[in-house]
């Protein structure tokens, strides 16, 4: 019988309307709830797993109230469709429900193998009805399970320990199970009963202060490890050197960009006067707090071996010595040249690092005297190769952040392009051609997969005492 029929008056219509008024009340609170849980995690720009299930259960089983009211019977057809996706709808409203308890920690290790058993006995409900029809058969097989998964809740709720969370789903779900169980009991015996979805509204109510709850707890969690990371950037920003002193030799231009708060570059000027510059680079294995940890702990050993600072060889060989065995097996690659004004060359070595660049009259080559990385091997050594120095003499120093980064086509920068960049700086300062290069590399990759760290030192030649 439906509202157009001539047998249904307007005083049963409104009869039909009012018995129905608190289920559809409820009906459009849990849509609500589903629709604000939804925006908080879109406000948030994070998926968080607990809002997310709480927001398709409560939308699904505001759906189910809707589909079963009897002012919706009134006015739709009933179709195949519309009896389908009655039923199909008590199928797969709990399955949400289990995911909430398992994002939750609620149902214990065996909680995803739990959800995904539940989620398979729902989906053959589901396929029954679409291929058969809705049977009683489906409706029972439904019940049975849903009661029995969630009396397998609270079974283990109580015998084991529960946390405050816990707790008070614990009391929710009671309710809830008790109201649902006494709907089925009085419909088969007695009398049509309609307690359960004010039992759902509860059960609803803890799962929504439990979701709440421990999105606010993580919210304050991530402002204190906000917090920490920029203590640490701070940390990490002052163990580098700001600027290159001013010298009538030496013309330098640093830049560091991290991928995440802090980073595992680094880099610093170990010797610093009018004829000399001792310029290192170092790229430690990894990203983030760990590799910013290791990164502290190279400037440690770099500041150890400032005697050697005219000998790279030595310098890198006593760095990997005060490494090895400190680093938790991270390794470091790392470079470092010394520029002597006053005899007119450069002496470089490096440790499993980018080669050198070197622009003068216009070419550009690479200076290539590698090592074994640094903090792997104890019994590591490493050479010195010399070089002239000339006056208008351009040096480039960098990390593999910058000849790495990829495309959309996952096509490295390149030393190629890298090194055109270069050549074509002459008449640049090396502040304006670390910037070119740095913004070059930023429209070549679709995004920045490890740090990029950049030197850029010119030799002026224009004192030699």
């Amino acid at each position: 019988m439906s509202a157009t029929d001539p047998q249904m008056t307007a005083s049963q219509v409104l009869h039909i309307f009012h018995r129905d008024e608190a289920i559809l009340f409820l009906g459009a609170a849990f849509v609500t709830v589903s629709i604000i849980a939804a925006a908080l995690c879109v406000i948030r720009r994070k998926a968080d797993a607990l809002l997310l299930w709480l927001a398709v259960f409560a939308l699904l089983y505001g759906n189910r109230l809707w589909l079963w009211s009897g002012l919706l019977a009134l006015i739709v057809p009933h179709s195949k469709l519309f009896l389908d996706l009655r039923a199909t709808m008590s199928f797969v409203v709990a399955v949400p429900a289990f995911f909430f308890f398992q994002a939750a920690g609620f149902i214990g290790r065996w909680g995803k193998q739990i959800a995904f058993a539940m989620t398979s006995v729902m989906a053959c409900l589901v396929v029954g009805t679409l291929v058969y029809g809705p049977r009683q058969i489906f409706q029972d097989v439904n019940n049975i399970v849903i009661v029995a998964g969630l009396l397998m809740l609270l079974v283990w709720s109580i015998r084991h320990k529960a946390d405050r969370d816990f707790v008070i789903v614990r009391r929710g779900l009671v309710i809830f199970v008790c109201l649902a169980l006494w709907d089925n009991i009085a419909g088969r015996l007695w009398v049509a009963s309609r307690l359960e979805p004010y039992g759902f509204a509860l059960f609803l109510g803890t799962l929504g202060y439990v979701a709440a709850r421990r999105t606010i707890q993580q919210e304050q969690e991530l402002g204190e490890i906000q917090k920490e990371l920029e203590v640490a950037w701070s940390i990490q920003l002052s163990i580098m050197p700001q600027a290159f002193p001013y010298s009538p030799n030496f013309k330098v231009a640093a830049r560091y960009v991290p991928m995440t708060s802090v980073a595992g570059d680094f880099y610093d000027f170990v010797v610093t006067d009018e004829t000399e510059a001792g310029l290192l680079i170092a790229d430690v294995s990894g990203h983030g707090v760990p590799a910013a940890l290791i990164a502290s702990m190279v400037k440690m050993a770099a500041t150890s071996q400032r005697a050697n600072a005219a000998n790279p060889a030595q310098l890198l060989t006593g760095m990997n010595a005060t490494l090895c065995g400190n680093t938790q097996s991270q390794f470091v690659t790392a470079a470092y040249v010394y520029l002597d004004a006053r005899a007119g060359e450069l002496r470089y070595a490096a440790a499993a690092h980018p080669p050198l660049l070197l622009l003068r009259d216009g070419e550009v080559r690479e200076v290539v005297e590698n090592g074994l990385m640094l903090a792997a091997f104890d019994s590591a050594s490493y050479s010195s190769v010399v070089h002239p120095l000339a006056p208008g003499d351009r040096l480039v120093l960098y990390t593999d952040g910058i000849v790495e980064a990829e495309d959309g086509r996952e096509e490295q920068f390149g030393p190629v392009r890298l090194c055109s960049l270069v050549r074509e700086s002459a008449g640049m300062s090396p502040a304006e051609i670390a910037d070119l290069i740095l913004a070059a590399v930023e429209r070549w990759s679709v995004r920045q997969d490890d740090d990029r760290t950049l030197l850029v030192c010119d030799y002026v030649g224009t004192s030699k005492t």
